[in-house]
């Protein structure tokens, strides 16, 4: 039996919860001693509760505060070799407890505006309350966005698609092409080839027939719900707009699987 196989059958009998609930004590304890020495070294530094860090990211401090600075310059990098930033509007969609979106403000030297959204209420509760110059807003699971046509210069997705349904795939790049400006660029990431061995033989079929893999039986956006990209299923959803560039990098480790990241610019009506 491999990985694929056990994940579909922890699925099937409901016990995929209850395992990731256990996983995430596992992690807390694991790494208590490590986020006790960064808080005390960091003490400046707010952390959201622990379980809202862990459903977004991992129960790390240093990883989710000093990794999350360090993907955020990569972000804001990639994002301005496409688009001038200086003065836009960008967006967090799927902000999270705020890893990102943070650090986004002095990483621009305050020259954009920066917007983050997410569908847990906690976690934008929190972000309201500890991170400042960001605007912060709730959506729902359903594709709707509280802002206006045309609102934002670029939007970046870290980690979303990853846990949508066939679906919402396009329902929610609809709704992401509604608020970008005509020629704004977004930046999403996916889990491709790289994540194949994570699939069973049949999936796997089905993959390279360019069919989506959507591993359920659990909350939609959940962390534990999860979904899996071939290039032409891609394709398919980014249809109307230009793919400015595809990135994908290779594993160094078998503990890391790096995620495709898709460059994406809005085109102009004709």
């Amino acid at each position: 039996m491999n990985k694929g196989q056990i994940s579909n059958t922890l699925r099937q009998y409901r016990l995929l919860y209850p395992l990731d609930k256990l996983r995430y004590l596992v992690e807390r304890n694991k790494n208590k001693k490590l986020n006790e020495k960064f808080k005390k070294d960091n003490p400046e530094i707010s952390l959201p509760p622990d379980y809202l860090m862990y459903e977004s990211f991992q129960i790390d401090y240093s990883k989710y505060y000093f990794g999350g600075k360090t993907t955020a310059e990569w972000i804001f990098k990639l994002l301005g070799k496409h688009i001038n930033l200086s003065g836009g509007k960008i967006l967090d969609w799927g902000c999270g407890p705020g890893r990102l979106i943070r650090h986004m403000p002095d990483i621009s030297n305050d020259q954009s505006s920066f917007y983050g959204t997410d569908y847990n209420k906690e976690s934008i509760q929190w972000c309201k309350n500890n991170i400042q110059k960001v605007t912060f807003n709730h959506n729902n699971l359903e594709a709707i966005l509280p802002y206006e046509d045309n609102t934002f210069d670029a939007i970046y997705g870290i980690s979303i698609f990853t846990h949508l349904s066939k679906e919402m795939h396009f329902n929610w790049f609809n709704e992401l092409k509604r608020v970008l400006k005509t020629g704004g660029v977004i930046l999403i990431t996916t889990q491709g080839e790289n994540f194949r061995p994570k699939l069973t033989g049949e999936e796997r079929k089905k993959f390279d027939q360019g069919e989506l893999i959507v591993k359920g039986n659990v909350k939609e956006g959940h962390r534990t719900y999860s979904a899996f990209h071939p290039d032409p299923f891609l394709k398919l959803v980014f249809e109307d707009v230009d793919i400015l560039d595809k990135i994908v990098i290779s594993p160094k480790n078998k503990g890391y699987l790096p995620q495709d990241r898709w460059i994406l610019k809005k085109k102009a009506l004709v």
